[in-house]
């Protein structure tokens, strides 16, 4: 299968956040693209601004004329949280339309790249590649970039390379979710941690530890693995013997940092690293995990012979991605941030952070578990990290994909929780107590699903200052 061989572009969830990358890819390319989606959203407005057609009913009435009568040279894309009964997927099939996964389309569009960099990992994947492709882009290497978010630096989640007659890089975030993956064939694999995720398509750890070694196993011969010190050894049993393994970690024996310093919200630390050590790094995107995801990033540049003095130019410049450690009130009587992190490790990271940047504040998270058998099968590690909390306000699982699960509800997780004060709220209820909340010193909102919504209300509400405390 080549792209070339079609002419038009439908996709069956156009919305996720890998979706919607490709599809700007696509449109910007002169495909003709059109899309469902369930509900409309910040990300399929600024699509459809982008020239793109989105509807939002499961309807074969919506699909474009050109799609039914050109089955041919029509490639369908679909993520794999469309549903089974979903109508217009069930009548593409029947129709024998060609439909390819997400993954499967993100692996035929790097196999052209000249250097493919993947980033792999139970978390971390987003940062980290928004980090490879800022650094890349910032030292004006030929990169395209297929991101999990949006970066603050590109505002988009597509970086496209500037010349498309030169050799071109192309860094994509290797999701794990689905085996998706285990499409891609890189030259260089980042690999930032294999926590236990995602048991609902694996079973057990052993399995999920298997397809990680399935993908170590793709790296291409005389390639190379930056690897987090903290994952499973034993991913790396299928290597390819002709690719180098380095090593990476926030301290530690191997690549590492040292002499870390923080300066309100700035990390500043010295690389040490067999590539080249870089000294006086100075990052703005808090975090400790943020510099461990920084460590692995210039390790890739390095690898891509990218100059010292670009390299610590683009640390310096780097501003995130949204939702992941993202300040949205910044003011002396209170800080607000917002963070995409669902899965215990991430939370806990984040949590430690935030206690490191603010050790005499007083913290009050919001936090929206995802999945139900995430919440189900890590309810005592999700206790645990958020009893770090001085206040937590729990809201009900966001289903996603799933379908409820007797007697798995946000109650399982505020049973097991330290923290003395904790409550179930919903989301209107959340909005009327921070109304008349006036000893607010950090907040911050937590979760994949739809919490995001909470975040422009709460931040309207905290910038009325006869909301919050005087100084």
């Amino acid at each position: 299968m080549k792209l070339e061989d079609y002419k038009y572009i439908y996709f069956l969830g156009i919305g996720g956040i890998g979706m919607s990358a490709i599809a700007r890819w696509f449109n910007t390319k002169g495909f003709p693209v059109w899309g469902y989606d369930r509900t409309e959203t910040p990300l399929t407005q600024a699509l459809v601004a982008e020239g793109i057609t989105i509807h939002y009913d499961d309807s074969v009435n919506h699909i474009p004329q050109q799609v039914l009568t050109g089955k041919k040279e029509t490639l369908i894309i679909l993520t794999p949280a469309i549903p089974k009964e979903h109508a217009e997927w069930n009548y593409l099939q029947e129709q024998g339309y060609t439909i390819k996964k997400r993954a499967e389309v993100l692996g035929l569009i790097t196999r052209s790249a000249a250097t493919t960099v993947a980033v792999a990992g139970t978390h971390g994947k987003t940062t980290t590649s928004s980090m490879v492709a800022h650094l890349l882009n910032q030292a004006e290497v030929n990169c395209s970039a297929f991101l999990g978010g949006i970066s603050v630096n590109l505002n988009s989640n597509l970086l496209l390379a500037a010349n498309s007659t030169t050799p071109e890089t192309v860094v994509v975030e290797a999701d794990e979710y689905d085996r998706s993956f285990l499409h891609l064939y890189p030259n260089i694999a980042i690999l930032t941690s294999t926590d236990a995720d995602h048991l609902d398509i694996y079973g057990d750890k052993e399995e999920l530890i298997k397809t990680f070694q399935d993908f170590i196993s793709q790296i291409k011969p005389n390639g190379f693995l930056i690897l987090n010190e903290q994952v499973d050894r034993r991913v790396t049993a299928k290597i390819d013997p002709s690719v180098t393994i380095l090593w990476y970690s926030f301290e530690g024996q191997n690549i590492h940092a040292s002499d870390v310093t923080i300066s309100g919200r700035k990390f500043g630390f010295f690389l040490n690293s067999t590539l080249g050590n870089l000294p006086d790094l100075e990052l703005v995107v808090p975090g400790h995990h943020n510099v461990e995801n920084m460590i692995a990033a210039v390790s890739a540049a390095q690898l891509l012979k990218v100059d010292a003095a670009k390299l610590v130019e683009g640390v310096k410049t780097y501003k995130g991605v949204h939702r992941r450690f993202e300040y949205i009130v910044d003011k002396k009587e209170v800080i607000y941030i917002d963070d995409y992190a669902h899965h215990p490790s991430e939370i806990n990271a984040f949590m430690r952070s935030l206690k490191a940047l603010y050790p005499e504040k007083k913290l009050k998270v919001i936090f929206q578990p995802h999945l139900f058998t995430r919440t189900r099968d890590f309810a005592d590690d999700f206790a645990e990290s958020l009893s770090q909390a001085d206040e937590l306000v729990l809201l009900e699982i966001y289903p996603a994909r799933e379908k409820p699960i007797p007697g798995v509800t946000a109650q399982m997780i505020l049973d097991k929780v330290t923290s003395p004060k904790k409550v179930i709220n919903t989301k209107e209820e959340v909005l009327a107590s921070l109304e008349n909340n006036t000893d607010l010193q950090i907040l911050a909102t937590v979760g994949a699903g739809d919490i995001d919504t909470l975040v422009k209300p709460i931040k309207l509400i905290l910038e009325d200052k006869k909301h919050v405390a005087e100084a």
